[in-house]
């Protein structure tokens, strides 16, 4: 599985936004708040130390994770690796959302954030009914373009594309904890695609239009993301080589496997060596590689294990933009999600045109793929020790972030 190793980045440059944060212990080991000699990450008027997973903490979770799915029903394991949501604020629904369907994991959108950060906390604890285990809670937090956090005023891709990886590593440390202050363990928030196209509706999100100089960028924003959450390189492979927006359409490209390793494939390789734990997948057709979309194609989650050796969560793209595409073959929700899960998924996403009971209705047809034999009980089975470990792994910080009432500004 993945190893953390210790962050050593000094954010000094990074101020704009007065936020005041301080690492309250519940239990933390002196291992999981960072071994002796580890640089604290200066976040402007605050000084915290973020928790580092050790190796032996990861192997643990692991063989945990196992132990609890192999306890699990069918249903349950496919439930585990679906990842919902429904647009609302209200602590009652929420909690009674994830307690009917007990989901994997849920995607804060803008209308799950409130006005005010305190007021996310009490959302983001409502999704979660077991606390020794809670669920994957996600938010795109890219800053700038894709911002669901307003109190987020750090530098986004549009400004550091241009200028030093340093300058990348502390916007994205900031950024990430302002994510986990708001109880979010996920951030959806590192785009690795890169294009020079100024037109491309990924362009402003990008952090480089070049492959070599966004891949130093990608590599810095993961390594100093993961101390606080688990971060997530998108959209895989690419949208840079695929002109188009996939919120509508499949985007396609001709580019050979060969050319994609030597450009596109720069930003992904490089925060999978920094340690990213999550890899979302792309509708994206890459025809010279595989005739299916990125999100449903088993070769390009193939290359993703074995050529890159991506061990961590992979994740579709909301799959809810498939059937936003009108194309026939991708009308049918839980068809897209059984064959997301049968490429390689370990999670999949709804988000667009899904009800609050969509969720659950793909959940249940994973789970009676399962039983029909057209989906390998296996497949479900690593998919859910994925997500079971990632989750394992987040709660093991022991953790808290919260306001800091005696911090002050840096000037």
């Amino acid at each position: 599985m993945r190893r953390h190793l210790p962050l050593r980045v000094a954010a000094a440059s990074v101020s704009a936004l007065a936020i005041s944060l301080t690492l309250v212990s519940t239990g933390v080991s002196a291992a999981m708040r960072g071994p002796s000699g580890a640089h604290p990450i200066d976040i402007g008027p605050a000084v915290v130390e973020p928790a580092v997973v050790e190796p032996d903490q990861t192997s643990g979770a692991a063989a945990r994770a196992e132990q609890l799915v192999a306890g699990m029903s069918t249903a349950q394991q496919a439930s585990s690796v679906v990842m919902g949501h429904i647009p609302s604020v209200d602590s009652s629904a929420l909690s009674a959302y994830m307690a009917d369907t007990d989901l994997g994991g849920f995607i804060l959108m803008g209308a799950n954030i409130p006005k005010t950060e305190a007021e996310l906390r009490t959302v983001t604890a409502a999704l979660t009914v077991d606390p020794a285990l809670p669920p994957l809670i996600a938010i795109d937090q890219e800053g700038g373009y894709v911002s669901r956090l307003p109190w987020d005023e750090f530098p986004a891709s549009s400004v550091l594309k241009d200028r030093a990886p340093e300058e990348t590593a502390a916007a994205f440390a900031a950024r990430a904890s302002l994510v986990a202050r708001g109880g979010a363990n996920v951030n959806f928030g590192i785009v690795a695609d890169t294009t020079a196209d100024s037109s491309s509706f990924i362009y402003g999100r990008s952090l480089g239009a070049d492959p070599k100089a966004a891949a130093e960028r990608v590599a810095s924003a993961v390594t100093a993301e993961e101390p606080f959450v688990a971060s997530t390189l998108k959209h895989f492979p690419g949208h840079g080589a695929a002109p188009g927006d996939s919120h509508s359409l499949v985007p396609r490209t001709d580019k050979t496997l060969d050319e994609w390793l030597r450009s596109d494939a720069l930003p992904f390789v490089a925060g999978i060596d920094a340690g990213a734990s999550m890899l979302m997948f792309g509708h994206l057709d890459y025809a010279a590689v595989d005739a299916e979309p990125a999100s449903l194609s088993a070769r390009w989650h193939e290359i993703a294990r074995e050529d890159l050796g991506f061990d961590g969560v992979m994740v579709t793209d909301d799959l809810g933009m498939l059937q936003s595409t009108g194309i026939p073959e991708y009308a049918d929700p839980v068809a897209n999600a059984v064959a997301a899960v049968a490429a390689g998924n370990d999670l999949v996403l709804t988000i667009a045109h899904s009800a609050p009971e969509t969720a659950g209705e793909l959940a249940a047809g994973i789970a009676a793929a399962v039983e029909a034999g057209t989906l390998p009980a296996e497949r479900l089975q690593d998919a859910a020790e994925r997500i079971m470990t990632l989750r394992l792994e987040r709660a093991a910080s022991g953790a808290v972030w919260a306001p800091c009432a005696t911090c002050t500004p840096v000037p």
